[in-house]
C-alpha cells in the first residue's frame, strides 16, 4: 500500500511540475509583449527565482548549499549552462516563434545526447535508439515545414536549436554533477551564479517602467509583472522543486518520460491564453518528434534508487524534468 501511495504521490508532483514548466512559455510570450527584451526577461526570471529557490533550500536542506572549494568550477558551469545560457536561448527563441515550436526544437536535446555517446564515447547504442533519432528529426521536419521553404522565423529555429545543443550539454554536466551532490542545492547554487553573467551580459537599468503596462492574457488585461512573477515563482521555482521531489518516488526515466507532457501543456496553454495554434502537419511531426525522444530515453534508462537521484546521459536516461534543474 505504502508503495503504491509513494507512486500515486510521485505522479502527483510529475503533474504539478509539467504543468508548472508548461504555463511557462505563455507567460514568458506574455512578458515580452509588454516591451521586455528576451534578455530582460531572463534576468528577472532568473533573479527571483533565485532568492525563492535559496529560501526554500536554506529552511528544508541547509546542508545541500554547503560546498566544496574543489566543486566551484562545476558550479560555475553549471550556473552559465542552466540558468544562462539554455533559458536565454530558449526565450529568444520563444520571442520569435509559437511556445509549441520552441520548445519541440529544445528536446531534441536527448537525441543530441544520444549522438555525442555514440561519436565522442564510442559507446555503442541498440537500433532503436537510431530509430528513435530518426523519428525525432522526421518530426523536426514536419514541425518545421520544410516543403514550404522553412516559413518559420529562421533565427528563432537557430535559436531553439541552439539551446537543444545547451541543453544536451547540461545534461552531460549533470552526469557528473549528480553523483554526489543533494539536486536541491545544485539547483540553488547555479540560479544564484546564473544571475551574475546575466546582470552583466545586459543593460544595467532594467526596464522597470514596462512592468506597469499592461498586456492581454486570456481574454484580460493584467499588469506585465503578473505573468513575470508567474514565470518566476511558478514555472520556475515551483516546477525546480516539484520536479526533483517526484525523484524521491519515482525512477528518474520515469519522470523522464512523462515529462514530455510539458509540451503538450505549453500547447494548450499558448492557444488558451494567447490564441496560439499550430497546422495539422505540425501537430502531427510534434507527435513523432516526441515519439522520438521517447524511444531514445526508454531504451537504455536503467532503474535507479529514487532515495539517491541522478542523471546518466551516457545510458540515455537524459531528463531535463529528472535533472536538478530545468534550464528553461
Amino acid at each position: 500500500m505504502a508503495s503504491v501511495n509513494a507512486r500515486l504521490a510521485g505522479l502527483a508532483l510529475v503533474a504539478a511540475s509539467v504543468s508548472c514548466f508548461g504555463s511557462g512559455g505563455a507567460a514568458a510570450k506574455a512578458t515580452l509583449a509588454a516591451g521586455l527584451g528576451p534578455l530582460h526577461v531572463v534576468q528577472a526570471r532568473a533573479a527571483v527565482s533565485a532568492v525563492v529557490l535559496v529560501l526554500v533550500v536554506a529552511l528544508l536542506r541547509p546542508r545541500a548549499l554547503r560546498f566544496r572549494r574543489d566543486e566551484v568550477p562545476l558550479l560555475l558551469a553549471y550556473g552559465l549552462l542552466a540558468f544562462c545560457l539554455v533559458q536565454t536561448l530558449y526565450v529568444l527563441a520563444l520571442s520569435r516563434l509559437p511556445v509549441a515550436v520552441a520548445l519541440l526544437l529544445e528536446y531534441l536535446a536527448p537525441v543530441l545526447v544520444a549522438l555525442w555517446v555514440r561519436t565522442v564515447r564510442r559507446t555503442s547504442l541498440p537500433r532503436t535508439t537510431w530509430l528513435g533519432a530518426a523519428l525525432a528529426i522526421a518530426g523536426l521536419t514536419l514541425v518545421v515545414q520544410v516543403w514550404r521553404g522553412f516559413r518559420l522565423d529562421a533565427l528563432g529555429v537557430f535559436a531553439g536549436l541552439c539551446s537543444a545543443g545547451a541543453l544536451a550539454s547540461y545534461f552531460l554536466l549533470s552526469e557528473r554533477g549528480l553523483r554526489d551532490r543533494e539536486p536541491l542545492g545544485l539547483v540553488a547554487a547555479g540560479a544564484v551564479v546564473g544571475v551574475v553573467p546575466l546582470a552583466l551580459l545586459g543593460s544595467w537599468r532594467f526596464p522597470v517602467e514596462a512592468l506597469g503596462t499592461t498586456v492581454p492574457v486570456g481574454g484580460t488585461v493584467v499588469p506585465a509583472w503578473v505573468p513575470l512573477l508567474w514565470l518566476a515563482i511558478v514555472s520556475t521555482a515551483m516546477a525546480y522543486l516539484a520536479g526533483v521531489a517526484a525523484l524521491r518516488y519515482l525512477p528518474s526515466p520515469v519522470v523522464s518520460v512523462l515529462s514530455t507532457a510539458e509540451v503538450l501543456v505549453a500547447a494548450a496553454v499558448a492557444w488558451a491564453v494567447l490564441g496560439e495554434s499550430l497546422t495539422i502537419a505540425q501537430l502531427a511531426g510534434g507527435a513523432v518528434l516526441l515519439a522520438g525522444v521517447v524511444v531514445v530515453q526508454l531504451r537504455r534508462a536503467a532503474p535507479v534508487n529514487p532515495t539517491a537521484p541522478h542523471t546518466r546521459p551516457a545510458d540515455l536516461q537524459s531528463s531535463r524534468r529528472a535533472a536538478p534543474a530545468s534550464p528553461e
